[in-house]
């Protein structure tokens, strides 16, 4: 084998893949980037990377950051490799790469967010974007209010000038901007939230009008918040997964792996300009809210129908979830009878397509999508893509059996343990609470019901109370792939009726 190629600016015309034929040296900064992972680098960098091959939106690279400690790992690997990236598209058929070159720096990580908050403030900057997980914007999961009580929240409102928040950042940088006449930037949500940038406007608007009435008036009439719906699978890295840029002749640290499809429904709300992105395939929208809801209610919905089973059936991947003949006979039955009836087509895709995309690209043997990451945090999960989809369903009158059981297998698998006796690490940020209530709920169902901020009035008898105290039951006394025969059958009945 050739002797492998260390990434960066030097070494790129050494490569055999698709690499930047641009400058780079000639690039400047238009947007800043805050959660620089692994689905943002597949993404938003891929199309700017796009447009900038066209020779277009060079005053529109991408300065990454962040705010958490952990942030700073990433940003050391990238900036060893002069912030490229490997992309590399996994489709079942063909395996390709190509290396990107949109992003031309990383700022440091600090605790008082002062680097962040002066290149926020430089006028050149148009668009902050972030990627910070649904659970990151500060909300109550039942109300969907700003939650004021957050200790994070009130160290920003009481030290406005040396936040830890990326909002309490923005809102900082936006106080600079405002007094030297520089004007506002547009803040462009990338993450899966119903109506992602009304709530960024949210959390925004009310972190800053804690501690300074008049430049949250500012921000809410200057500042722009469009919402998008983002759409590419991108899993977390692995040793397998970091192995295979050798294939390619590349040593590149932090590479990412992605399905071959990608989706991006943006408004055009950009109160100083943006990137010509709907030339390399962006759509631009005033009805992003059918395209999310689609999305959010059959894709992210549909992840969680699947992987908290999963992981306590011991199944390691979303693909090898949909090779179960049970679960995947489950997942099918549930997006078609219960989640297909509360969303709407869209130009160019019914519910009835978008399902059949979603269980070919889920069950993509070479994206290793594990069950563990797409059961992450579902106390934010759950009341974000199941529950609405579940109180549409109730209000409708039909049924909601599947997704009563849906929550009751994420009760089980709260408990910590797989069917196995092997232990499930925590995974979510309220895993301890989450834990104690699931062994309560093992005796008492409605235990679980009673998780207030997670599912306030369905606590209340129901179909939806009732079905899950019946399904949580039979779970625990017969095990998860009975319980998936038991629903089948009960299904097949209902459909005789």
């Amino acid at each position: 084998m050739d002797e492998l190629i260390s990434l960066s600016n030097a070494t790129l015309d050494q490569l055999t893949v698709e690499h930047p034929r641009y400058d780079r040296t000639t690039l400047t900064p238009g947007i800043v980037h805050i959660g620089v992972g692994n689905f943002h680098r597949a993404h938003q960098a891929w199309y700017l990377h796009r447009l900038m091959q066209a020779n277009q939106a060079k005053d529109w690279a991408i300065i990454g950051a962040g705010v958490r400690p952990y942030d700073a790992a990433m940003r050391e690997k990238l900036l060893a490799q002069d912030c490229l990236t490997t992309l590399i598209e996994l489709d079942p058929k063909n395996v390709s790469a190509e290396v990107i070159g949109s992003m031309i720096d990383y700022l440091p990580i600090e605790e008082s967010n002062a680097t962040l908050i002066s290149q926020m403030a430089e006028p050149a900057i148009r668009i902050v974007a972030m990627t910070v997980t649904e659970s990151g914007y500060y909300i109550d999961p039942v109300t969907k209010e700003f939650d004021t009580t957050h200790a994070d929240l009130q160290h920003d409102a009481a030290n406005p000038d040396m936040p830890i928040t990326a909002f309490g950042a923005i809102v900082a940088a936006l106080r600079l901007r405002h007094a030297a006449g520089h004007g506002p930037f547009t803040c462009l949500s990338c993450d899966n939230l119903q109506g992602n940038g009304d709530i960024l406007r949210q959390t925004v608007v009310s972190l800053a009008r804690l501690s300074d009435a008049d430049l949250a008036d500012w921000i809410d009439t200057e500042v722009t918040f469009p919402n998008s719906m983002v759409d590419c699978i991108a899993p977390s890295n692995g040793p397998k997964e970091l192995a295979l840029a050798a294939d390619f002749g590349i040593i590149d640290n932090a590479l990412v792996t992605h399905e071959a499809f990608r989706q991006w429904v943006i408004e055009d709300k950009f109160c100083v300009g943006r990137p010509n992105w709907e030339k390399v395939g962006a759509t631009f929208s005033d009805d992003v809210h059918s395209f999310e809801t689609m999305k959010i209610r059959i894709l992210n919905a549909g992840h969680q129908v699947i992987a908290n089973v999963g992981e306590i059936l011991g199944i390691e991947t979303i693909a090898d979830c949909m090779a179960h003949p049970e679960l995947a006979a489950f997942f099918g039955t549930v997006q078609r009878t219960e989640i297909a009836p509360t969303v709407a087509a869209v130009p160019g895709n019914t519910p009835a397509q978008y399902i059949e995309l979603i269980e070919d690209r889920f069950s993509n043997p070479r994206i290793v999508d594990t069950t563990r990451r797409v059961a992450f945090d579902g106390s934010a999960r759950h009341p974000g893509f199941v529950l609405p989809i579940l109180r549409d369903q109730l209000a409708a009158g039909r049924s909601v059996e599947g997704l009563a059981l849906v929550e009751a297998f994420w009760a089980r698998m709260c408990f910590g343990t797989r069917e196995d006796a092997s232990v499930i690490e925590a995974n979510d940020p309220n895993w301890n609470d989450l834990c104690k209530t699931a062994k309560a709920a093992k005796e008492r169902p409605m235990a679980w019901l009673e998780l207030n901020r997670i599912y306030g009035d369905l606590a209340q008898p129901c179909p939806f109370s009732e079905a899950f105290c019946r399904w949580l039951p039979v779970i625990w006394e017969q095990g998860c792939e009975p319980a998936l025969k038991a629903y089948a059958v009960h299904v097949r009945e209902e459909s005789c009726v």
